[in-house]
């Protein structure tokens, strides 16, 4: 680790600590050379693999952005979005894989955004699933509907009708 400072190739550690819930350690340093101090973060890169076998690292961002298209003009907040990448990513990580298939992203968006926005998550498995028929949408909205009777009838959770 090269110091910021000195630019020196060699620093010491004095404390190290868990962040962001375990995904990350906080490290603080000294350089021997100019003996300044600074911070710094280790995170494990989780790799998404995409369908034509490139990979690319895993950003929330990418979800955001891409589950903000599905949401436009609907009822649903900068907020909402952060929270539903959030549980995505933790999905994700939850498997404990280093790299994980692009349709497994897709997957872990998947339930969060129907709970958030039943028309959102219509648009974004239109293209996730590539519906090609207004029977596929018919399809996807039979099962919606059996979630909403499920969910409705045994309390886990209500979804208005």
């Amino acid at each position: 680790m090269f110091c910021p400072f000195c630019r020196h190739p060699d620093s010491r550690v004095i404390d190290s600590r868990t962040a962001d819930d375990g995904a990350a350690i906080r490290r603080r340093r000294s350089c021997p050379s100019c003996g300044r101090r600074f911070t710094t973060q280790e995170t494990v890169i989780l790799m998404v693999a995409k369908r034509s076998g490139a990979t690319e690292p895993f950003t929330r961002e990418k979800i955001v952005s891409g589950v903000r298209r599905a949401c436009q003009g609907r009822p649903v907040s900068d907020d909402q979005l952060a929270l539903l990448a959030q549980q995505a990513e933790d999905t994700i990580r939850a498997r404990g894989l280093a790299e994980v298939p692009s349709n497994e992203v897709g997957l872990a968006i998947l339930g969060p955004l129907r709970d958030l926005d039943e028309v959102a998550y219509l648009r974004f498995a239109s293209v996730y699933r590539g519906f090609e028929s207004l029977a596929d949408f018919e399809d996807e909205i039979t099962a919606l509907r059996q979630v909403r009777r499920v969910m409705d009838h045994d309390g886990t959770g209500v979804l208005a009708p």
